[in-house]
């Protein structure tokens, strides 16, 4: 990695806190050359627009999300086990450190559902990659006979994704602690339901 781009890599990282307590559009480069101790002019040289900063912080985010969530949780043993790991480590992800305004996939709808651009296609490709992601940990469940035959393997990943988001929303809202027991006992559910009758 260049000097650059351990720069870069150092920058995003400062952005990612501000836009999950500011949101994106709170994050301007102005903002986050203040914040980093640069100039703008330098940081205008790493994306060239408000816009490009945008996209960049969410690929940040993604790269971030991969890395502490997906790529451990789909080393579990196949079946229920990565499913729940997967589940779990996504209920930590909005307490990361990096975090401190919580979930920025959260933040980041909220924001961009109306509005087109590069940075809305490129939080609605992640979005879908990651209820793909589920799904096909619910498929493999299947096939190891842990989850039944005739599961809807797109709807558990659509209830999951809904528990989840729905936890890093509230948990930021009121009462992290019932937030997070709720979200557990849904699950609960929505994993007994898909459950395999066994003999």
């Amino acid at each position: 990695m260049t000097k650059g781009d351990e720069t870069k890599s150092a920058v995003l990282g400062s952005a990612i806190a501000l836009a999950s307590t500011l949101g994106l559009e709170g994050v301007t480069i102005g903002k986050l050359a203040e914040h980093v101790g640069m100039s703008k002019s330098g940081l205008f040289a790493h994306f060239s627009s408000k816009e490009n900063l945008q996209v960049a912080i969410l690929e940040e985010a993604v790269a971030r999300f991969v890395a502490l969530v997906v790529t451990p949780g789909l080393k579990q043993p196949r079946g229920e086990p990565r499913l729940r790991a997967l589940f779990e480590r996504w209920l930590a992800w909005s307490r990361a450190d990096f975090l401190p305004g919580g979930c920025i996939f959260v933040v980041a709808s909220v924001e961009l559902d109306d509005r087109p651009g590069p940075a809305r296609d490129r939080l609605i490709a992640s979005q879908k990659d990651w209820v793909d992601t589920l799904a096909h940990a619910a498929r493999i469940a299947v096939e190891e006979r842990h989850f039944r035959p005739d599961l809807d393997c797109e709807q558990l990943a659509h209830e999951m994704f809904s528990i989840a988001y729905g936890y890093h929303f509230l948990r930021r809202v009121f009462d992290p602690a019932g937030a997070e027991k709720r979200s557990r006992a849904a699950f609960e559910r929505l994993v007994a339901d898909a459950r395999a009758t066994r003999p």
